[in-house]
């Protein structure tokens, strides 16, 4: 059992939230925040919490009562309908939840889980964090949709044929020594730096994951100062990606910002931009240009840019270690009925022949 507030917001919202977790509803989802589109609303975790009992936005009542009292029980469904009825915006009404039917909950967390895999597991090859093969994983999904169909009264989610073979990927030593390759005569290296990137700027599949999977180095030659950028990418990186699909370089020099289109080339992607003055440093950001939020401009960047780097690179490293420890998980058997019980995708990943 879990005690939970049913708050009622404006504009017809309502939210269920448990009380060890005031804020679900209040953060912007990210990394670390799992979300399952229902019938009449949303439920919502953290997938670094150990937390079965979700919190639920909720925007037409009649609807979420096909499932509210599954997953939260009959008490708090009454309980929703009634602040729905007779209460005012701002009005809270306390609740203790336990799911009626604890085999949806389960499949719901999972469900969850596995479409918050798809969009931010950790692949790296610098990290040794194995991919999770596509194909699986939209098998995972489509088996727990069919589990979770009074939810979420969608369409089936169909598994592609499973490729029949996957080439190998790079060694992390790979990337090592291109990172290091020397700089061309008659050349001067000013400066070099290695990073990692907002993962919520690119869709999956595209970068490797690493905190250094970014490298640059401010190169001057021919009384031009160059920036050259070499991006590791995805260990499942498909080729021949359309245009609009490739990442860009984000170049802020403290003077002023440009974008560099990069490019494929093998397991890495690489670019480079003439900058009009010289500099003794960038911050170079990855994105696909219309994905993810907009970036702040460089005036209210500058105050906060340490602070909210530094918490969002904790974050990933959070979330790296999850992934490593949920690979560990996965070797050995589990019971599906455990909310927490790995994927298929996960399985199979653990169980493999890694190159890293």
């Amino acid at each position: 059992m879990t005690n939970s507030v049913i708050q009622r917001y404006s504009d017809g919202l309502f939210g269920i939230v448990p009380d060890d977790d005031p804020g679900a509803l209040e953060v912007a989802a990210g990394p670390d925040v799992m979300v399952l589109e229902v019938l009449g609303g949303h439920l919502i975790w953290n997938v670094l919490a150990a937390r079965e009992v979700p919190a639920a936005l909720i925007d037409n009542i009649d609807l979420a009562q096909e499932w509210v009292w599954a997953l939260y029980g009959e008490p708090v469904a009454l309980a929703l309908d009634g602040i729905g009825a007779d209460g005012a915006v701002g009005d809270s009404v306390a609740v203790t939840a336990a799911p009626a039917r604890s085999d949806l909950a389960v499949s719901a967390r999972r469900l969850a889980y596995a479409h918050w895999a798809a969009r931010w597991w950790p692949a790296s090859t610098l990290d040794g964090i194995a991919a999770l093969d596509q194909a699986l994983l939209d098998r995972d999904i489509a088996v727990l949709t069919e589990e979770c169909e009074s939810l979420v009264d969608g369409a089936d989610a169909l598994a592609p044929p499973t490729p029949a073979s996957i080439e190998r990927t790079r060694r992390a030593s790979d990337y090592a020594l291109a990172a290091g390759e020397e700089s061309r005569a008659g050349t001067m290296v000013l400066a070099r730096g290695t990073g990692g990137w907002d993962w919520r700027r690119c869709p999956p599949g595209l970068v490797d994951a690493s905190e250094s999977a970014v490298s640059w180095q401010l190169i001057r030659a021919a009384s031009e100062t160059t920036v050259a950028i070499t991006v590791a990418a995805h260990p499942d990186l498909p080729p021949d990606l359309p245009p609009h699909l490739r990442p860009h370089a984000h170049i802020d020099t403290g003077r002023g910002e440009l974008d560099a289109e990069l490019h494929q080339a093998d397991d890495t992607w690489v670019g480079e931009s003439t900058l009009a003055a010289p500099t003794s440093g960038v911050r170079v950001g990855i994105h696909v240009p219309g994905f993810g939020p907009l970036p702040e401009s460089s005036d209210s960047r500058a105050h906060d840019a340490d602070s909210a780097g530094a918490a969002a690179s904790a974050l990933r490293d959070r979330i790296r270690e999850f992934a490593a420890s949920r690979l560990r998980l996965a070797a050995t058997p589990a019971d599906d009925r455990d909310p927490f019980a790995p994927l298929l995708a996960e399985i199979a990943a653990a169980a493999g022949d890694s190159d890293f």
